[in-house]
């Protein structure tokens, strides 16, 4: 049968070849001898992109594995982990956090089946391969125990060979790590066979065809990388190798950032004074926001205008005197020059705050150009690169455009935000389509009638704001109780006291923002 090669370098050709169940990664050939004893057996027996029954199974087994590994917790490992070769050190962390033993000596095994892996073999490789898998199915293993050793093994390889890849592109700069994915994908082209005929963007493709695809040149044209596949054939281990990659290239984040890399999300509530960002400080949040809206608001001004710039800084330097980490809301920067946007951040920033908001919502409703943003995002880097960048877009928020909103996040993370914001969208199929394609973390406005925070946690949701919510909930307290004061109704004054509030303004030593 005559094989035909078809190459697709197109972005939307790509990533539907991505998601056609019909096009399937070219197993090898099975090599004659007991299974658990070579990188062909290894190759035919690990989760692939693929689909059917056999490759639900064998993702599950990996999936499982990786629900066992916390990528935060993979970031600290690594970083505070042994010296040594890119590789043994990713693979050291993760067969450490799996629990298995001797981690050093199986790391030195992984890394020579990693040298051939993907191509070309080896006796030194084959014998890896038969240590391993004693290793982790002694004795007479059964078939099922044999396939769930090859896919650990194959987690191993393959964190071992992307991430590695990862971390060269990257060293020895300071370009974000999303851009790094997109401009210098550690893998460049995909090699697919069809199983059966099908057609990719009209082209039709035969059965046994051979289908190339390059990542690399698709990436060029748009935004959103491919090098962990597309839904719905997306890597599971996307976050961990991310993390990994992130505590080996060792890039400082302050202490307002590592909020976004914890276990849990970072619940951020917004105050729009000194006191109500002092109250819900002791209280024990981590870190507090501002409310554009209730800065506006109680001035009389309309929000989203560019109209409170100077009390914007004013409350920052208030907030400033605090001794809690707190971000600023900035609208869009009071400014569309991107020179300007910086200098108000580093004024932020020497007022004392930890992070800015930058949205690309305009006041009559439309979206500023995303290259326009993108400046703004990269000039305020450039300026202060302590400060955290929250780059936000308003697509669901202005229900305008809402299908660029993934486009808009990579050219925003891209640029250098350091997390992105996508306020209205509660849905959590949208939700978990954008944390699976982001690299930085990804922010939500809680919304009481959409997924609670154990939900947005599970969805990979790194921060939940509360906005306004607080502004306008004291507004509507406020009233209730004058009027049910007034009308002789019974009313709820459970308050501080006044000797409580007056504490607030207390001036402390700031010790925690680094």
């Amino acid at each position: 049968m005559t094989q035909t090669m078809h190459t697709f370098s197109r972005y939307a050709d790509v990533r539907a070849a991505l998601a056609d169940p019909a096009l399937v990664p070219e197993l090898p050939a099975a090599k004659d001898g007991p299974a658990g004893e070579s990188v062909a057996w290894l190759r035919a027996t690990v989760a692939r992109f693929s689909s059917g029954e056999r490759h639900r199974r064998r993702r599950a087994l990996v999936e499982a594995e990786l629900a066992r590994l916390e990528p935060t917790v993979l970031r600290r490992a690594v970083t505070a982990g042994t010296e040594g070769e890119v590789r043994s050190r990713v693979v050291h962390a993760l067969a450490e956090a799996l629990g298995m033993p001797e981690p050093e000596e199986v790391a030195e095994a992984v890394t020579a089946v990693a040298q051939v892996y993907f191509e070309g073999a080896g006796p030194a490789a084959d014998e890896a391969v038969a240590r391993l898998t004693e290793r982790l199915a002694p004795g007479n293993a059964d078939e099922a125990a044999l396939e769930a050793a090859a896919n650990r093994i194959g987690l191993l390889v393959q964190a071992c060979a992307a991430t590695a890849a990862l971390v060269e592109a990257a060293a020895g700069g300071d370009a974000p790590l999303a851009r790094v994915l997109r401009e210098a994908p550690p893998v460049r082209t995909m090699r697919r066979i069809a199983a059966r005929d099908t057609h990719v963007s009209g082209h039709h493709i035969t059965e046994g065809d051979v289908v190339l695809l390059d990542l690399a040149a698709a990436q060029s044209s748009h935004p959103v990388p491919l090098t962990f596949g597309a839904p719905p054939r997306v890597c599971p281990g996307r976050a961990h190798a991310l993390a990994l990659a992130d505590g080996l290239l060792q890039r400082p984040l302050t202490a307002f950032a590592h909020l976004h890399h914890q276990a849990a999300p970072l619940l951020l509530p917004n105050a729009w004074d000194y006191a109500s960002a002092a109250a819900l400080s002791a209280q024990g949040f981590h870190a507090i926001g501002t409310t554009s809206l209730g800065v506006a608001a109680g001035l009389g001004l309309p929000d989203g205008a560019a109209a409170t710039a100077e009390a914007t800084v004013a409350l920052a330097r208030r907030l400033g005197q605090g001794a809690f980490l707190f971000t600023v809301d900035a609208e869009g920067g009071f400014s569309d020059d991107p020179d300007e946007v910086a200098e108000l951040a580093r004024t932020l920033h020497d007022a004392g705050a930890a992070g800015i908001n930058l949205e690309d919502g305009r006041a009559d409703g439309t979206l500023a150009p995303v290259e326009l943003h993108a400046a703004k995002i990269a000039a305020v880097k450039a300026s202060v690169p302590a400060l955290f960048v929250n780059a936000r877009t308003d697509t669901h928020w202005l229900g305008c455009h809402e299908e660029q909103t993934a486009e808009r996040l990579a050219v925003y993370e891209q640029a250098g935000a350091d997390g992105v914001f996508v306020p209205g969208l509660s849905d959590p199929d949208g939700i978990a389509a954008l944390t699976a394609a982001l690299v930085v973390p990804l922010n939500i406005l809680y919304a009481p009638a959409g997924p609670n925070l154990t939900e947005l946690a599970a969805l990979g949701v790194r921060r939940i704001s509360l906005g306004s919510l607080l502004y306008r909930r004291a507004l509507a307290a406020a009233v209730t109780t004058a009027t049910d004061i007034r009308d002789t109704r019974p009313t709820n004054l459970s308050v501080p006291s006044y000797t409580e509030v007056q504490a607030f303004s207390a001036l402390h030593a700031v010790d925690a923002r680094t």
